[in-house]
C-alpha cells in the first residue's frame, strides 16, 4: 500500500538522524543520560546489593552507543518495511528511556526550560503513538489475536462436526441394529409358527392314532367276549344236550329191568 510506503520513511527518519547524531556527540548524550543511568540503577540493582550506583558497572557512553545503534537499524528496517512491527516495537523500546532521560520536565526549575522540555517530551509522545500504530498495523493481514480465534473457532467447527457425523453414524448404527433386531424377531415368529403348527400337527397325530389304537382294542376286547360268550352257551347247550340222552338211556334201562322181573 502506497499509504505505508510513505508513513514508514517518514516515521522512521528522526530516529535515524538522532541515532546518527548521538554517535557523533556520545560524550554529550552521556553526560544527559548519566543522572537516569544512575537514578535507574539506585532504584533497581543498587538497593538490592547495597552497592553505590558509582560502583556499578556500566558505562553511559556504551549505554548511548547501543541506543544509537537501535534507533539507526530499527529505523532502517522500518522505513524499508523489514519487518516493520518489530522494528516500531525497537524503536519504542529504545524511545521510551531516551524521553525520560533527555526530557523530564517536572524536574526543571526554570520555567522557559520546563516548557521546552515539555514540547519536546509531547513530540516524542506523539512519536511513541505512531510507533504503537506501526506495531498494531497488520499490513492488511489479520492479526494474530484474530488468527488465534478464528483458529479456536475452526477448531470448535472441526470438533462439533465430528462429533455430528460420529452421532449420525451412531444412529445410523442403532438404526441398523433396530432394523435387524426386528428382521430377527419376524424370523422368529415365523419359524415359531411354523414349530406350533408341526407341533399341531403331530399333536393331531398322536390323538387320532391313540384314539385309533382305543378303538382297536375295545375291538378286540369285543370280539373276545363274543367268542366267550359263544363258547359258554355251546358248552351248555351240550351238557344238555347230553343229560338228556342220559336220563333217557337210564329210564329205558329201568323199564327194561321191570319187565325182566
Amino acid at each position: 500500500m502506497i499509504l505505508r510506503r510513505v508513513a514508514r520513511p517518514l516515521l522512521a527518519s528522526i530516529f535515524i538522524m538522532g541515532g546518527v547524531n548521538a554517535l557523533r556527540q556520545k560524550e554529550g548524550h552521556a553526560e544527559v543520560a548519566k543522572p537516569f543511568l544512575h537514578k535507574a540503577a539506585d532504584k533497581t540493582v543498587a538497593r538490592k546489593t547495597g552497592e553505590s550506583p558509582e560502583t556499578l558497572p556500566g558505562d553511559p557512553v556504551t549505554f548511548v552507543q547501543v541506543d544509537a545503534a537501535v534507533k539507526i537499524a530499527a529505523g532502517t528496517m522500518l522505513s524499508l518495511g523489514v519487518l516493520p512491527r518489530v522494528a516500531s516495537a525497537a524503536l519504542l523500546s529504545s524511545l521510551v528511556p531516551t524521553t525520560l532521560a533527555a526530557h523530564a520536565f517536572w524536574e526543571e526549575k526554570d520555567p522557559e526550560q520546563r516548557q521546552q522540555q515539555l514540547i519536546e517530551f509531547l513530540k516524542n509522545a506523539g512519536l511513541a503513538g505512531g510507533l504503537l500504530l506501526a506495531v498494531a498495523d497488520t499490513g492488511g493481514k489479520p492479526s494474530l489475536g484474530w488468527r488465534a480465534r478464528h483458529a479456536a473457532e475452526e477448531a470448535g467447527h472441526h470438533v462439533q462436526g465430528a462429533a455430528g457425523t460420529v452421532q449420525r453414524r451412531a444412529g445410523v448404527a442403532a438404526a441398523k441394529t433396530g432394523v435387524a433386531a426386528d428382521r430377527a424377531a419376524l424370523k422368529a415368529a415365523k419359524a415359531g409358527a411354523k414349530a406350533g403348527k408341526s407341533t399341531g400337527m403331530t399333536l393331531g397325530t398322536a390323538k387320532g392314532t391313540a384314539k385309533g389304537k382305543r378303538k382297536a382294542a375295545k375291538a378286540v376286547t369285543s370280539t373276545m367276549g363274543g367268542a366267550a360268550k359263544a363258547v359258554k352257551g355251546g358248552g351248555r347247550k351240550h351238557a344238555h344236550k347230553h343229560g338228556h340222552k342220559h336220563a333217557h338211556k337210564h329210564r329205558h334201562h329201568h323199564r327194561a329191568m321191570a319187565q325182566h322181573h
